[in-house]
């Protein structure tokens, strides 16, 4: 038997068109590439274009196929111009992944209305926008995957997060909503959620000297998570692999909710 041929013919994205919102940031890129490698065409949007065709470029130079493309997810006049240009340059959009987020760490009593705004327009209402924009592309196909990128906020919470942990529940309910309507069109909806990963913009938490020990006690592998180690569960949804799998929310997060480390206890090992 020859396994390769029958993985990828699993998990192979080879002839898929996947448009990737905040495409250039830590766990975008990192999707972007891993997806690219497994095959895909990758069209690559976020706000700023030029970090998107450096992404573009790198990905093409190892022989991917990826273009770049602008879209700010929260300025509504932007999302179906992209969504056309995309259609236009490949003909079609097998998955869509909504990455595209923002937070500010900000107490409940704190937070303005322009915080708010900026933080709900981003994570929530750019979600439902885009997935509506592309759904209608792959409603004419009968056939799509749209995975949406949740957080470990989406069921615990965070002090200082509130505006983003609400944006984040808000996703997983719109991600099982998705899927219920969706279904009867050939169209399945998933989320990542995501646990502590190091990114460049995480990286100043897991510098602290008493955020970074808080959250590894409650870690069971008692690390950060890589960006490179959502590719695998990002592959799977976006490929035929999944072909029954809708509704669902994917923690990636080393066993935080399961309850972190255990107590310590005697033991021979």
């Amino acid at each position: 038997m020859n396994h390769s041929a029958y993985l990828d013919s699993v998990f192979g994205l080879e002839g898929k068109t996947i448009l990737i919102t905040g495409a250039a940031g830590g766990i975008g890129a990192a999707i972007s590439k891993g997806l690219a490698d497994a095959g895909a065409e990758v069209a690559l949007c976020g706000r700023t274009l030029s970090k998107c065709q450096a992404l573009a470029d790198e990905i093409t130079e190892k022989g991917g196929k990826a273009t770049a493309h602008f879209l700010d997810v929260a300025d509504m006049s932007t999302i179906q111009p992209c969504v056309d240009e995309v259609v236009e340059r490949y003909g079609k959009i097998d998955v869509l992944f909504n990455i595209a987020g923002i937070n500010k760490r900000e107490g409940l009593l704190d937070v303005t209305e322009e915080t708010y705004d900026r933080i709900m327009d981003t994570n929530l209402k750019g979600v439902y926008f885009v997935s509506q924009a592309v759904g209608r592309e792959m409603y004419k196909r009968k056939t799509g995957s749209i995975v949406n990128i949740g957080s470990l906020n989406d069921t615990i919470m965070l002090g200082g997060c509130s505006v983003y942990g609400a944006a984040k529940s808000g996703v997983i309910a719109l991600t099982r909503s998705m899927a219920i309507e969706l279904a009867q069109y050939g169209i399945r909806c998933n989320a990542i959620s995501p646990g502590h990963i190091l990114t460049e913009l995480t990286q100043v938490s897991w510098d602290h000297p008493t955020r970074a020990p808080w959250m590894r006690e409650r870690i069971a592998m008692r690390r950060a998570g890589k960006p490179e180690e959502l590719v695998g569960i990002a592959i799977l949804l976006a490929s035929d692999a999944s072909s029954y799998m809708t509704g669902q929310a994917y923690y990636v997060d080393g066993g935080y909710l399961c309850g972190g480390a255990p107590w310590y206890y005697d033991t021979k090992y």
